[in-house]
């Protein structure tokens, strides 16, 4: 089976990103290893595309020696961000596109690029019903911090499933349903939503979300409950991963006083919901979907795209004939 250039380079996502062992993972993609290898290897040298088939190339797509430098310095100035997330950032800051392929190539000649950056949940694991529209499903869970001598802190975060803009959180002392209630209505009231447009709640089965006063209360508020299966934090995955990489940069410091902790947090999610590109949003921010202005950001950069070709090429056309003459 011959497959394209999107789907080894998914492949290759679900491989490193699952917990089963390499051999079993690619098994059950029904791909050998060694083919599995093969593409790694050239994914590895030339990025995503080094792993599309060969083809008779033309140079005329060749990107200005100018604008690579500024793609080494973009990088340089955002080191936590991925090629995906410095491709993104520029053609919406500078005017022209550039590619993920091409942010990866040019990092990679000058060892800018030290590891894959890209961590999925398995398409099997994802939650089957998927939303199409914001405010049809919510999803909410705890984690925990630690503040140097007062103890343990507990956050409770709503996120929009289909936006993935986080609509709510506060930092509580205990993980029991007046928490959940408490957030579940400071939410409504920032989203203003009426009787009879209020959306479902997924959430995993903590204590706090299966009581009899927690099922009482989303039946008075008009909210559908919906539970994870046990043992399975796939299924409300995207509130975990969102949890993850936020503790993954939060917990870089310790904290000493529970307002350090607060701002902490706060600038986080400040980051995450209107700076942060989202793959699975097509490279936009939470806030874009959210507000529904991503629209006109994915058209906006489609006719950039379109425009930087077009440029590609009469430059390309250019220097062509500065040689004949």
């Amino acid at each position: 089976m011959r497959y394209t250039k999107e789907e080894k380079l998914e492949i290759i996502r679900l491989v490193e990103s699952s917990d089963l062992p390499l051999k079993r993972t690619v098994k059950e993609l029904n791909v050998s290893t060694s083919t599995f290898y093969s593409w790694y290897n050239k994914f590895l040298e030339g990025g995503p595309d080094a792993l599309e088939d060969k083809k008779c190339r033309s140079t005329w797509n060749k990107i200005p020696e100018s604008y690579r430098t500024k793609v080494i310095e973009v990088a340089l100035d955002r080191s936590g961000d991925s090629p995906r997330e410095i491709a993104t950032f520029m053609t919406d800051n500078s005017g022209h596109f550039i590619s993920e392929s091409s942010v990866y190539r040019i990092l990679k000649a000058v060892n800018l690029i030290t590891s894959p950056n890209h961590i999925l949940v398995k398409a099997a694991n994802e939650f089957k019903d998927k939303t199409t529209r914001i405010h049809q499903m919510w999803q909410t869970d705890f984690t925990y911090f630690k503040v140097e001598g007062w103890g343990w802190f507990y956050l409770s975060s709503i996120m929009d499933d289909y936006s993935r803009f986080i609509i709510h959180h506060e930092l509580c002392t205990t993980m029991k349903t007046p928490d959940v209630e408490r957030n579940v209505e400071a939410a409504l009231i920032k989203t203003g939503l009426p009787e009879g447009r209020r959306p479902k709640i997924l959430s995993d089965n903590g204590s706090c979300y299966i009581s009899e006063d927690i099922k009482d209360f989303m039946k008075e508020k008009g909210i559908t409950q919906v539970h994870g299966a046990p043992n399975h934090p796939q299924t409300q995955g995207k509130i975990e991963r969102y949890h993850r990489s936020m503790k993954n940069v939060v917990k870089l410091h310790h904290y000493y006083s529970l307002s350090d902790l607060k701002k902490a947090i706060d600038e986080y999610i400040e980051y995450y919901n209107n700076e942060r590109y989202h793959e699975s949003l097509n490279n936009c921010t939470p806030a874009s979907v959210y507000n529904g202005t991503n629209k006109i950001i994915l058209e906006q950069r489609r006719l950039l795209k379109q425009k930087s070709m077009k440029q590609r090429r009469r430059n390309h056309l250019r220097s062509k004939s500065a040689i004949f003459l």
